[in-house]
């Protein structure tokens, strides 16, 4: 894939949903950030770590639309810059993981102490997250069937709904109890579901950054389905990984009779796309006394 060789975005026609719910959220922040400092509540500041990882998450969303259409100008990023979305995606697994931290820290740091927490601006700013956040939901539910970019914004913005939720509940147990143990709980339950998700991003980021075969692909039906094409008698040094949310890969040597390579190498290109969703693949046919492939020590 050189500088003229490139792939349409699917994420791109829905950037205006991305910019205007990356401001409203990124907004909104902020106003949590402060009232959860102020009022004293921890399911609030845990909620608005949350909310911060969506930030980056959106942010990210919108660079790689940005960037996946750019065109290299360098010679030297044969794939493009795909992959700024998986190294975006790495920094808010590492964000995420940081308000996990922080907020088991702070609520061990609570134990046995009479925490004050101000309960009104609580459930008021929490209320008003998650109109934010159902507004959010709104605009991004169209794209998120298209674009993979939009569906992981779409989910990242849906679990922090689930957020505000939680701090309402927790402003509502705390007024009414006059406990404040209750939003510590929220508090714990919001930082453990943050953690949960931030260690299943994480799998997925090094997964890809592993260049390890797709979710939902089996190295072994695909190198079947090509040997099973007309004319193949063998598939050999078969490669299969993620370049971007998406965008899967193939490479792949075909060992055939001459006369038919044109045929199977159009065959195989069908088969990778229609079968497997491998839109790109890099196909070698081989004559069947072509030898050097086993000389190769990886």
């Amino acid at each position: 894939m050189g500088a003229g060789h490139g792939h349409g975005h699917a994420g791109a026609k829905h950037r205006w949903r991305l910019m205007v719910s990356f401001g409203l959220i990124g907004v909104f922040f902020v106003v949590e950030l402060i009232f959860g400092l102020t009022s004293g509540s921890l399911s609030l500041l845990s909620d608005a770590g949350h909310m911060a990882a969506d930030v980056v998450t959106l942010g990210a969303a919108l660079v790689a639309t940005r960037i996946a259409a750019r065109p290299d100008t360098t010679g030297r990023r044969s794939y493009g810059s795909y992959r700024a979305e998986v190294f975006a995606s790495l920094l808010a697994v590492v964000l995420m993981l940081g308000v996990a931290v922080y907020v088991v820290v702070e609520a061990i740091g609570r134990i046995g102490e009479k925490a004050e927490i101000s309960t009104g601006p609580m459930i008021v700013v929490g209320a008003l997250g998650l109109v934010v956040n159902l507004i959010a939901l709104m605009l991004l539910r169209a794209g998120a069937s298209e674009s993979l970019n939009v569906k992981g914004a779409y989910l990242e913005v849906m679990a922090d709904t689930a957020g505000s939720v939680g701090v309402i509940v927790a402003g509502w147990l705390v007024a009414s109890t006059g406990q404040p143990v209750w939003d510590t709980a929220v508090a714990l339950a919001i930082g453990a579901f943050v953690a949960f998700r931030a260690v299943g991003l994480g799998k997925q980021v090094f997964a890809v950054l592993g260049q390890h075969v797709p979710e939902g692909l089996s190295a072994e039906e695909v190198a079947g389905d090509l040997a099973a094409i007309k004319g193949v008698r063998d598939v050999h040094d078969l490669h299969l990984w993620t370049l971007t949310s998406g965008m899967h890969v193939a490479t792949a040597h075909l060992v055939a009779d001459q006369r038919d390579s044109h045929s199977v190498l159009d065959q195989a290109r069908e088969v990778l796309r229609s079968r497997h969703g491998v839109a790109h693949a890099t196909l070698q046919v081989e004559p069947a006394d072509h030898k050097g492939c086993d000389e190769i020590g990886w």
